[in-house]
């Protein structure tokens, strides 16, 4: 069997390359060998055992007051001593974080071939989202297998590189997660993360922690919420990042205003749960923006651009930045008109069928046998 590494770093990772983990795992010509940098810890850590997996090598690289310098730097030489070791015929990473791209460096650095998972995504701003925009670039550089969830991001990849590779249109492994565990909810979920919740109202769900955000950004994310929360038949629901440059702020601006429900990060479980439940999902997430629109919830990015065209294609997400009266007249609009919440609460899966996983462990498959 030919050796092959798989790197996670965040819990977004863990989501959408665990169906593909499970997947490889039932494949006797791969000898896989799961690799976690530890980024995010505890989070990463519960995603595992919901897909009833765990790490091969756990590298517990991350530390306090980190910097990307800092997890670049680690992850890049930590990896280059695993390559040593097992002498991988492939590296896989996926999305956009600097985890996946200091390993995929690491591989190419080594001469070993990269395999990326959701590869070809592009807002076509090198600053938004940062740092996350340069990382894709820079892995779909040395990547040799791409497999992109849409034509759009295949389309991408050819206009910026022709040259011979390996592309495959595949969905995204984020959807077989998201049908995989919607299918085992068990309607106690809700209830585990103790919410108080008036169910005359409609639940506005959160999330938001893009570092292009920071500082005024969530000033008027949070200027928003507020003027949510204050109209009465919505209650909003958040739960909030622990990075400081999130938590702090959020937690001054919006601590002690009613019907606002600041809450520490929920498993994957519990989000499922409560992206099910919500009337409405504001994000600025990358998964979210491609989930909530298979479970029928409207979405509004609180981004000026996004990767992620597909969604905005179907009418179900919009862009609306992180200005205050943009933010709150579009849920006012999703709130009050019934008809046009009709038209924008609907399933679609511009994302895939749930089916990625197995037609990317099939191309691994394929690619290591004829490498042998």
């Amino acid at each position: 069997m030919t050796p092959v590494l798989l790197v996670i770093g965040t819990r977004p990772e863990a989501i959408k390359m665990l169906p593909v983990v499970r997947a490889l795992r039932e494949r006797p010509e791969v000898d896989l060998k799961v690799v976690t940098t530890g980024q995010h810890r505890q989070m990463l850590d519960q995603v595992f055992a919901v897909f009833g997996e765990k790490p091969d090598i756990d590298l517990d690289l991350m530390t306090p007051g980190q910097t990307l310098g800092d997890i670049t730097a680690r992850v890049l030489k930590e990896m280059e001593g695993l390559i040593a070791e097992h002498k991988p015929g492939l590296v896989l990473v996926h999305g956009d974080t600097t985890s996946a791209m200091a390993a995929a460096l690491a591989a190419f650095y080594a001469r070993v071939p990269v395999g990326h998972v959701e590869a070809g995504l592009r807002s076509h701003d090198i600053h938004r989202p940062w740092p996350e925009e340069y990382n894709r670039i820079s892995i779909d550089a040395v990547a040799q297998l791409l497999w992109c969830p849409t034509d759009i991001s295949a389309q991408n990849l050819r206009g910026e590189r022709p040259i011979e590779r390996a592309i495959e249109v595949t969905g995204n492994s984020g959807i077989d997660a998201l049908l995989y565990v919607a299918e085992r909810l068990t309607g106690d979920e809700l209830g585990q993360l103790g919410l108080k919740l008036d169910p005359a109202k409609k639940l506005v769900l959160v999330t938001g922690h893009r570092r292009e955000s920071f500082g005024e950004g969530f000033a008027r994310i949070c200027d928003a919420l507020a003027v949510i929360a204050a109209r009465g038949d919505a209650e909003v629901v958040y739960p909030v990042h622990l990075n400081p440059q999130v938590k702090e702020v959020v937690e001054a601006r919006l601590g002690d205003t009613g019907a606002v429900h600041l809450i520490p990060p929920v498993d994957y479980v519990q989000m499922v749960a409560l992206m099910k439940a919500a009337h409405l999902v504001l994000t600025d997430s990358g998964g979210i923006q491609e989930e909530a629109p298979a479970l029928g919830k409207p979405v509004l990015v609180m981004r000026d651009v996004t990767e992620r065209p597909e969604a905005i294609a179907t009418g179900v997400a919009s862009l609306v930045g992180t200005d205050v009266d943009v933010i709150a007249g579009e849920v006012a609009r999703l709130l009050e008109d019934e008809t046009y919440y009709a038209s924008r609460a609907r399933a679609v899966f511009p994302y895939g069928d749930g089916t990625a996983a197995q037609k990317i462990a099939a191309s691994v498959a394929q690619f290591v046998s004829s490498d042998a």
